[in-house]
């Protein structure tokens, strides 16, 4: 199977713009129903097993990015949470949609959230940043590798199997 390329024409067509506003809705509804477990140095926030998708389907890019933006204002933890927790998971989903298979996707929403979330949860709850790196990094392995693998999985064998999906 071909991934599609990330560019801004497709992006903007239809199909794109309709899987982005799925995963950008899906993405805000999970994370503010779960926001107990979602929200702090301590979360694994279920939604982003979402953040595999990308390499999948890179239209979901700019669905993460949003959908991000709309938890991330529910979350009580500021503009530093809205701007810095957004933005990573835009560039990690952006480097997610180049990973070369689905093992290595789920390594960047790993990594930057870890560091980045890690980084200013540490500095807003003034908490050790290796400690807060720890528990951001954990409840990411168990979001993008023990969800969002198997989801991907599934995904790409029923597109295999003759279903159609966003791929455009």
């Amino acid at each position: 199977m071909q991934k599609s390329r990330l560019n801004m024409k497709s992006l903007l067509a239809p199909k794109s713009l309709a899987v982005s506003g799925l995963v950008a809705a899906a993405y805000a509804v999970v994370t503010i129903l779960f926001a107990p477990i979602s929200y702090g140095h301590i979360q694994v926030r279920i939604s982003e097993a979402l953040t595999v998708l990308p390499f999948l389907f890179p239209q979901a890019v700019p669905g993460l990015f949003i959908g991000c933006l709309i938890a991330n204002f529910a979350g009580g933890f500021g503009i530093l949470d809205v701007v810095l927790g957004s933005g990573a998971t835009l560039i990690a989903a952006v480097l997610t949609a180049r990973m070369p298979n689905v093992w290595l996707a789920s390594v960047p929403p790993v990594l930057v959230n870890m560091a980045v979330v890690g980084g200013y949860l540490s500095f807003l709850l003034d908490i050790p940043f290796l400690l807060c790196a720890l528990y951001v990094g954990l409840g990411q392995v168990i979001a993008c590798c023990f969800l969002g693998i198997p989801l991907v999985l599934l995904l790409e064998r029923r597109m295999k199997k003759g279903g159609t999906g966003p791929a455009l």
